[in-house]
């Protein structure tokens, strides 16, 4: 079974959560646009999506889904999204698609997150794919040298701006044996909006394909 074929079967899979009445938190990304499909038949159902990129909210309109204000919301029960890396504990590395930081506010609202991967995205310790930074603009380098006295090497992620008007930092060459002790870490550094770690809000269900991680 090819990797398109996994994610479509992820995103199908994550509408067993999915409950009448429901606000849904939309996440972004191939697998996610996979999950928006399905979601779409089920529209009259829902009452409508809480969307963290602008990419989202247009397939999410598209598809004749309302699209609301989290602010407007209050708590969600369900956020669906995918992830670049996740590790035996489901927690993640995020934003390769640069929206980490909308993401995380997401999940961090949500009652449930259930995270939606193809099998390649399984790792034992994350750290392979390069871990995003968001960061004003003006704190780039400065980020970048702190970031270096971690032991990453981060690179500009040039020409790329972020829905909230920022910059990204792929930082590489981590291996990273304590998410939650790094995500706290890296957090605190003037300048960064937020990591894309998701260690100290983690998954909640992780599916790989069809299947539920255990």
């Amino acid at each position: 079974m090819n990797q398109d074929e996994q994610k479509r079967l992820a995103g199908r899979a994550a509408m067993r959560y999915v409950e009448d009445g429901m606000v849904v938190g939309v996440g972004t990304g191939s697998t996610v646009a996979h999950f928006i499909d399905a979601l779409a038949e089920r529209r009259h159902d829902i009452e409508g999506a809480v969307s963290s990129s602008d990419h989202s909210t247009r397939l999410l309109k598209q598809h004749g889904i309302p699209v609301l204000d989290l602010n407007a919301t209050g708590e969600l029960h369900l956020y669906v999204d995918g992830a670049d890396e996740c590790d035996d504990a489901k927690c993640l590395i995020k934003g390769g698609g640069a929206a980490l930081t909308r993401e995380k506010i997401i999940a961090a609202a949500s009652r449930r997150f259930v995270c939606i991967i193809d099998p390649g995205k399984r790792v034992r310790v994350l750290g392979r794919f390069p871990l995003p930074v968001e960061v004003i603009p003006m704190a780039r380098s400065y980020v970048a040298r702190e970031l270096v006295k971690h032991g990453g090497q981060p690179v500009w992620r040039d020409g790329v701006v972020t829905d909230n008007g920022n910059w990204i930092l792929d930082v590489h060459n981590l291996h990273i044996a304590d998410p939650e002790g790094l995500e706290r870490e890296l957090n605190q550094i003037a300048g960064v909006v937020t990591v894309g770690l998701f260690a100290q809000r983690r998954a909640d269900i992780v599916l790989v394909g069809a299947e539920p991680m255990p």
